[in-house]
């Protein structure tokens, strides 16, 4: 998938959102992706995290509104391996990872507001595929999202 998210802003200018207001970090292999929004609204617990990235994401962006926290990460490169085993396109997380190395080595996007080195909680607690709203914008279950390293956008059909 090749693509440039100011470009498709330039083209869609009347329905494509933007998301502001944070510094986000582009750690995995894939510096460009976009694909169908998958959601799942969880707090240092990535057990949803995880059970989604195992089934097939094929066309795919799982976004994660995890709060904002950087106490815990909601993805290393265990489960970042088993998304690009399932076809995943990406993973946006309002929230932090891990294993930045690794993740780098890896055929998935993967952007966070940082990293750190603590694993999640699992308490087997999430919501899955409802609306969420972080960065002024509300990402809705099959809608569509593109990142790359000029931003993240979202659009409400696919524009690729």
């Amino acid at each position: 998938m090749s693509f440039v998210t100011c470009d498709l802003c330039d083209d869609n200018a009347d329905i494509v959102s933007v998301v502001t207001g944070f510094n986000w970090f582009s750690f995995g292999g894939r510096s460009a992706f976009g694909g169908e929004i998958v959601t799942v609204k969880c707090f240092e617990d990535n057990s949803q995290v995880k059970a989604h990235l195992g089934t097939d994401g094929k066309g795919k962006v799982l976004v994660v509104d995890g709060g904002g926290s950087l106490r815990n990460a909601l993805i290393g490169d265990m489960i970042a391996e088993n998304a690009v085993k399932n076809g995943w396109e990406g993973v946006i997380i309002y929230g932090a990872c891990r294993d930045v190395d690794a993740l780098g080595t890896l055929d998935l996007g993967v952007v966070t507001l940082g990293c750190v080195p603590i694993k999640s909680v699992r308490r087997d607690e999430g919501q899955l595929n409802i609306d969420i709203h972080f960065g002024g914008v509300t990402f809705r279950p099959g809608e569509y999202v593109y990142a790359d390293n000029n931003g993240i956008i979202t659009a409400p059909k696919a524009l690729l």
